[in-house]
């Protein structure tokens, strides 16, 4: 596990609208990302269109390594970093490699159910949606500079 933390901080917990902003900026990154392994995946199947479980599985990991390695680093993609969010464990630490597998499969069955994990951010008494609760992380609102 990693050493580092972040300063000590009292920010508040990030809106359902932010989170929804940065996930819409990352979404467009992921999907350049899903054509590169696609594109990949195709250079060796002699130019022909690919599918299965190998290719899925692929895509499916490679979507997690994305999201995970930006958060065990900085706590924030591209598009939190835009949006000046940043995700960040219970203590203040980021995310563990562990908390970042919990929470990508948490928000996977979040947004499965109807999105019902996000949209219980908005009535939550604390922002937290959840794969936040689920994770022991929360994603904070971050101050101009």
């Amino acid at each position: 596990m990693s050493n580092r933390r972040f300063k000590t901080h009292n920010y508040p917990n990030a809106s359902l609208v932010k989170r929804l902003l940065a996930m819409m900026y990352d979404s467009l990154l992921i999907m350049a990302v899903w054509m590169l392994v696609g594109y990949v995946f195709i250079a060796f199947n002699d130019g022909e269109a690919v599918s299965g479980p190998l290719f899925s599985s692929t895509v499916f990991l490679v979507t997690f390594l994305f999201f995970a390695l930006f958060w065990t680093r900085s706590g924030q993609t591209l598009g939190m970093l835009a949006w000046r969010i940043r995700i960040e464990s219970d203590q203040g630490q980021p995310l563990s490699a562990k908390q970042a597998l919990l929470r990508f499969m948490a928000a996977i069955f979040s947004a499965l159910v109807f999105g019902l994990g996000y949209w219980w951010i908005m009535f939550d008494s604390n922002k937290l949606g959840w794969h936040d609760r689920w994770s022991n992380s929360r994603v904070v609102q971050l101050p101009k500079h």
